[in-house]
């Protein structure tokens, strides 16, 4: 695949990056990459999945939310819906240089965010998710311990990574009810999970999808890890959402 390093302007005036996968040829369609939480678009699960995904003519922006890898602003400042807000200027982006997004794909609390922004952008066809929680809050175990200072900012350690985190985050995260996005979502939703998945649990699936409306599918990863750590599985995440996307993006 090709790739372009890109820049665009969050609603914050903080300057995203993002990485532009693009296929050989002109792309069937644009699709755009929710990571998951303090995660980045350069996780390599990310990238195995967009060679699929270009190699199968699908062009894909993955870029950093606020305050994480190469993206100005600061983390402790942002909130779940800070997320969503960034999800739509990187579709408004796309829609200025180039077309407007047909999928929309998510991993983790990635994956809780494109299924809350999708009936915000009008040019989703399609929706998929990878390991998604079905309450925003279920990160809020990986901040358990949390001291908040006076200005409402804690230092925590995720993944051997330390991170400042603000208390409207959480109290963000607190206030969503994704099931009932998903159930008027509008659009056909696609769901991967795998029953071994140590961070988010497999009974999140079930609750998306018995909230989501038909045409929904769920497809399991078997074995696999919340990260896509194993090469083969982020190549079949690519090629299932690839042939699944295929029905709504080429109509």
């Amino acid at each position: 695949m090709n790739t372009a390093r890109v820049t665009f302007e969050s609603e914050s005036g903080h300057a995203l990056a993002g990485a532009l996968d693009m296929p050989e040829g002109a792309p069937r369609a644009y699709a755009l990459f929710a990571h998951c939480f303090t995660c980045g678009k350069g996780l390599t699960a990310i990238r195995r999945l967009s060679e699929q995904l270009t190699a199968e003519g699908i062009a894909l922006l993955r870029f950093d939310f606020t305050g994480l890898g190469e993206s100005e602003g600061e983390f402790a400042d942002t909130t779940f819906y800070s997320n969503l807000l960034d999800l739509r200027a990187a579709a408004a982006y796309l829609a200025r240089e180039h077309e407007p997004p047909a999928a929309l794909i998510g991993h983790s609390l990635g994956g809780a965010a494109v299924l809350a922004v999708a009936s915000s952008i009008e040019s989703v066809r399609c929706v998929a998710t990878i390991g998604a929680p079905a309450d925003p809050a279920h990160v809020s175990h990986l901040l358990k311990g949390a001291e908040f200072d006076e200005r409402g900012r804690a230092e925590v350690r995720i993944a051997g990574r330390s991170f400042t985190i603000g208390r409207e985050f959480i109290e963000d995260l607190d206030r969503q009810d994704l099931p009932a996005r998903v159930s008027s979502l509008g659009v056909p939703l696609l769901i991967f999970h795998s029953p071994v998945d140590a961070v988010v649990g497999i009974e999140n699936a079930e609750r998306l999808f018995k909230a989501a409306k038909h045409p929904r599918s769920f497809v399991s990863l078997g074995r696999a890890d919340h990260l896509l750590s194993d090469a083969r599985d982020a190549a079949m995440v690519g090629h299932m959402l690839s042939a699944w996307a295929s029905r709504y993006i080429d109509a």
